[in-house]
């Protein structure tokens, strides 16, 4: 057997494995463009630049869709913040980004808290460290964590006191709905344990996107927002997913509505929908912009809303006992192939792992293919799926997953991944 424990996981290989983190210097960004004064001092802090941060490998970002863009990003970012410092609960943004909040609630003398995945937080928490005096740096705490994986989420949750106001942006349109399922279960039982509630603009941030968009463009808003999809694919090679939370413009846009919200319910949550109008502070950016264009964006913020969830006190939460294995791998060579047992969750945490330790036994290893028991394997994130596609693209026989639970099939069932679902050894041929 081979050791996998004691293996350097860097920051490049953090970065590879889930290239979403890109998106949070690009807020970042945009957010500093908009006249955000932290935002501005941390963009100088990492020595962000436009091309860095808004540019893809194909697609250059021009002023006007940077402008929008940095609108989009504010009204969703004052608004959020906004609801969440009335909550008087100590904040926890999931995920928490580049966001200068930590700065804002720490200068005001609140409690915060960012978690997300270990790639930003190596980055981001030095750097607002470094930018706040010892009694403030006392308000501020950050968590590597998967949204996913809730052993993480309560272990970081379990330092906080009280209740709670976890806010999220920016996050839940990059999750399938096997991950959705997952990340609400996770949230649900943090707020039962805890107290608090859960704000998101994220259902409606097409909607926003779309009402803002139109304002300056017109006829032309769906050719400028497919071109400014691609650039953030582009530049993350991770694109934004149809899931059950998320409502889509296309198609029925009140039917979209209605299963979205009916989907947080049959979650064992509650639901009440904000409209921006009745929180949204005045920008600077705006005062930019035609007063006629503004007058539009004002209007059309009476009819799209910010998310407030809570547990649904008639729902039985249990949290008594609610575990998962740790991640474990085994691995053996045989031949030209690698046998690899895995158990546990394969996600944001423990995919580095994985592929730091198969690029390391193929270097002293002639490998032509990867056979994966998964009779112990829970769960596969979207980091968890890159890192098995990048192993499966590096070898010319591919990787053979066998005896797979039927959530890891969902997950495979659209890749070139090979399944076996037997119980019975596979050996190569």
């Amino acid at each position: 057997m081979i050791n996998f424990e004691g293996t350097e996981i860097d920051q490049d290989l953090l970065e590879r494995t889930n290239p979403i983190f890109h998106t949070a210097k690009m807020t970042l960004f945009q957010l500093a463009q908009a006249g955000h004064d932290d935002a501005k001092e941390i963009t100088e802090k990492l020595n962000l630049t436009r091309e860095d941060t808004q540019d893809s490998a194909t697609v250059k970002v021009d002023d006007t869709e940077l402008f929008i863009n940095s609108i989009i990003m504010a009204v969703r970012y004052f608004t959020n913040g906004k609801l969440a410092k009335e909550s008087d609960f100590t904040e926890v943004d999931l995920p928490c980004g580049f966001t200068p909040r930590a700065l804002e609630f720490a200068k005001s003398g609140k409690k915060y808290v960012g978690m997300d995945i270990p790639a930003t937080i190596n980055e981001v928490e030095p750097t607002i460290m470094s930018l706040l005096n010892e009694e403030q740096k006392k308000l501020v705490n950050f968590e590597g964590v998967d949204a996913t994986n809730y052993q993480s989420l309560k272990s970081a949750f379990d330092k906080i006191d009280g209740k709670v106001c976890i806010t999220t942006e920016g996050l839940l349109m990059y999750l399938t709905d096997s991950e959705m399922d997952v990340m609400c279960d996770n949230i649900k039982r943090i707020l039962a344990e805890h107290g608090g509630y859960w704000i998101t603009p994220d259902p409606e941030i097409s909607l926003l996107y779309v009402l803002i968009v139109k304002a300056f463009y017109g006829e032309r808003t769906r050719e400028i927002m497919n071109q400014s999809k691609y650039r953030v694919e582009d530049k993350s090679d991770v694109g934004a997913i149809n899931n059950s939370v998320t409502i889509s413009v296309r198609g029925d846009v009140q039917e979209n509505m209605k299963n979205a919200m009916n989907y947080i319910t049959s979650k064992g949550l509650k639901l009440e929908r904000f409209p921006y109008a009745e929180h949204v502070p005045e920008f600077k950016s705006l005062e930019k912009a035609d007063p006629k264009i503004v007058a539009h964006i004002k209007e059309g913020f009476k009819k799209v809303c910010i998310w407030k969830i809570t547990v649904d006190e008639s729902d039985n939460v249990d949290i008594s006992d609610v575990s998962t294995e740790s991640f474990n791998a085994d691995a053996s060579i045989d031949g030209d192939s690698l046998n690899l047992i895995l158990s546990g969750n394969l996600d944001t945490l423990s995919a580095p792992k994985l592929l730091a330790n198969y690029e390391k036994i193929k270097e002293d290893n002639n490998l032509n293919s990867v056979f994966i028991d998964c009779s112990k394997l829970e769960y596969v994130s979207s980091a968890g799926l890159r890192v098995l596609l990048i192993i499966q693209n590096d070898c010319e026989g591919g990787v053979i997953m066998k005896s797979c639970n039927e959530t890891v099939i969902g997950v495979l069932s659209d890749t070139p991944i090979k399944i076996l679902n037997t119980n019975i050894n596979h050996q190569p041929t």
